[in-house]
């Protein structure tokens, strides 16, 4: 009996070892192949270069915003690359919003590997750009899109600490920390203990001193909405939240949601 238990502690010692390991690839899903913007449905956006303060260049792109419209910042999420996102963003445009897409270090052909610390790098290298735009914090919306949230909530907290906050901040399928949601998809192990990349986005968001938009699909099974709920529910007003009732995690703009967004942002910079 002892000898059976010894060969189970010892397999389940080396899949919790095995797990933390590969971690990073079951976290980040980057692709290559970034198409040139004129093939793509927003031909408008430029190819713009971020230059990271660990000495990367990001190629991004982006549209500048008509007159008197904010600028989206779009921090995607952990798949693909940015010229996936522009059937997303094409609604934005279309309203006369600014777009700076964000391409991450190892994502799209970009140098690099992708890490929480060096998304936040990425993620402050896009805010240096916009400042050297001549563009002002409140003139900014950070967009994170489910792993983004987590950068968005903590470039936003970093503005609000400078006493500069942006003008709003909207997260799609947002959660309140990795170690959460790699709890519940690996209840067999103490997956929130493992995580490297935590992106601990509750104990931040109490302190973003922006508006808030909250979007989650109720049948979203990869981050299941009570991560979303209990994130919205930490946040301080102003504050809003729209749960989409038949939605998942990757349809959610198979709802409405860009004309949602634009009609909260459009009370928002009114305001």
């Amino acid at each position: 009996m002892g000898s059976v238990l010894a060969v189970i502690g010892i397999g389940y010692a080396l899949v919790v070892g095995g797990l933390f390991l590969v971690q990073r690839s079951l976290l980040y899903f980057p692709a290559g192949g970034v198409p040139a913007p004129a093939e793509t449905l927003v031909p408008e956006m430029a190819v713009v270069h971020l230059a990271t303060a660990d000495g990367l260049d990001l190629d991004s792109w982006y549209a500048p915003a008509a007159a008197r419209r904010p600028t989206i910042v779009y921090f995607c999420g952990n798949g693909g690359h940015i010229g996936m996102r522009d059937a997303k963003i094409r609604p934005y445009l279309d309203a006369g919003f600014g777009v700076l897409l964000v391409g991450y270090r190892g994502y799209g052909d970009n140098p690099g590997s992708p890490s929480e610390k060096g998304l936040y790098a990425d993620a402050r290298a896009a805010l240096g750009f916009l400042r050297g735009s001549g563009l002002a914090p409140a003139t900014w919306v950070l967009y994170g899109e489910s792993m983004g949230s987590g950068v968005a909530v903590q470039i936003a907290l970093e503005q609000s600490e400078t006493g500069n906050p942006v003008g709003a901040v909207v997260l799609e399928a947002p959660f309140t920390s990795i170690g959460d949601v790699a709890q519940a998809h690996y209840p067999f192990v103490p997956a929130r203990w493992l995580v490297r990349d935590r992106f601990d986005s509750a104990s931040k968001i109490a302190r973003v001193g922006s508006p808030v938009y909250v979007v989650h699909g109720e049948g979203d099974r990869i981050v299941p909405v009570r991560y979303g709920r209990r994130l919205f529910a930490a946040a301080v007003e102003p504050k809003e939240m729209r749960v989409v009732s038949g939605a998942g995690h990757n349809d959610l703009y198979d709802f409405d949601v860009p004309e949602g967004v634009i009609a909260v942002l459009d009370r928002t910079f009114r305001d």
